[in-house]
C-alpha cells in the first residue's frame, strides 16, 4: 500500500517537536520528518540526499529512522539492504588506493571496553559506533586511510608523520569533548609508528605492524604514544603548541629492541598518566 504524504507547511513544521525529525543538525535545521507513517516512509527514500555533519550524525539519524520505521510497522528491506551495502564498501578499503614505502601507522583502541560493555550493555553498541565514526573523520580530515576496524580498534595510515600525529591530537580532543551516554567515561589510547611495511593482497604486513600494535596497548586511555621513528618522521613539522615529552625507553612485548617513546601534548588533551604498561 502507498500512502499519499501531505506536505508539510513551514507552520505545521514549526510546531513539530525535535523527537519528531531524524536528524538536527548542530545550527538547529531540522531534516527527516518522522511524525507519521508517511513521513517515515520518504525519509526512508530521501535519507541519502541529507547532507550529514559527520558519521557520527549520520549513525544517529539512521537509529532515530530505524526505530520510528519499526514502531509504524515497517519493515525497511531496500533500506538495509543500501546501508548494509555502504558499510561493506567502508569496511573493506580498496588496497590500490593505500601507500606504499614510507608511512606512518596510527592504532586506536577502547580502553577498557569489556567494562564499558558491561556497565552500557545493549548501549554499548552505540558508543562504540560513536567511537568509530569520531576516528573516521578525523582520520579522513588529515589525508588519512582506514585499513581495518573490528571490536574496539581502529588501524589507520598516512603518507605523512605530521599528518598522522594531526588525526591523533584531533581524535583525542573531540573524543573529549563528546557527550556520551550516561555519564560515562570513554577513552581511546593511541599508538603512532613510522615504517616501511609490505602492501600484501590482504594489507600490511611487516614489524611496524606489530610495533604500532605494542604501542598503542602500552598506553593509556587519552593518551597518545609516539615512536622515535615517528619523531624524526616529523621533524620541524610539529604544530605551534604541541610538545613531543620523551618518555623513555621501553621493552614492549614482542619487539627484538627497547624502544625510544614520545608523549604527544598540547592543548585540550590529558598529560598526567600512569606509567605505561610496558
Amino acid at each position: 500500500m502507498v500512502l499519499a504524504m501531505a506536505k508539510l507547511s513551514a507552520k505545521d513544521r514549526a510546531n513539530l517537536p525535535d523527537r519528531a525529525f531524524a536528524y538536527i543538525a548542530s545550527d538547529g535545521r531540522r531534516s527527516l520528518p518522522i511524525h507519521d507513517e508517511a513521513h517515515v516512509r520518504n525519509a526512508l527514500a530521501r535519507f541519502e540526499r541529507v547532507p550529514f555533519e559527520s558519521d557520527a550524525a549520520r549513525d544517529r539519524a539512521r537509529r532515530r529512522l530505524l526505530n520510528a520505521a519499526k514502531k509504524y510497522g515497517i519493515v525497511p528491506v531496500g533500506f538495509v539492504t543500501g546501508q548494509l551495502r555502504s558499510e561493506r564498501r567502508s569496511r573493506s578499503p580498496d588496497l590500490s588506493t593505500l601507500p606504499t614505502g614510507s608511512v606512518t601507522f596510527l592504532l586506536a583502541d577502547i580502553e577498557g571496553s569489556t567494562a564499558l560493555l558491561r556497565r552500557l550493555g545493549d548501549g554499548y553498541a552505540a558508543v562504540l559506533t560513536d567511537v568509530r565514526s569520531i576516528i573516521r573523520s578525523c582520520v579522513r580530515r588529515c589525508g588519512g586511510h582506514k585499513v581495518d576496524a573490528h571490536g574496539d580498534e581502529y588501524f589507520a595510515v598516512f603518507e605523512r608523520a605530521s599528518e598522522a600525529m594531526e588525526a591523533a591530537i584531533d581524535i583525542q580532543r573531540t573524543m573529549g569533548n563528546h557527550r556520551w551516554p550516561n555519564g560515562a567515561d570513554v577513552r581511546v589510547r593511541i599508538g603512532v609508528h613510522s615504517g616501511r611495511p609490505t602492501l600484501a593482497d590482504t594489507g600490511y604486513v611487516g614489524l611496524s605492524v606489530h610495533t604500532v600494535a605494542r604501542i598503542c596497548s602500552a598506553g593509556h586511555g587519552g593518551q597518545i604514544v609516539l615512536s622515535a621513528r615517528t619523531k624524526t618522521a616529523v621533524g620541524t613539522d610539529v604544530p605551534a603548541g604541541v610538545r613531543l615529552r620523551n618518555i623513555g625507553r621501553h621493552r614492549l612485548t614482542g619487539l627484538p629492541t627497547q624502544e625510544v617513546l614520545y608523549q604527544v601534548e598540547a592543548r585540550g588533551l590529558r598529560t598526567r598518566f600512569p606509567a605505561l604498561r610496558s
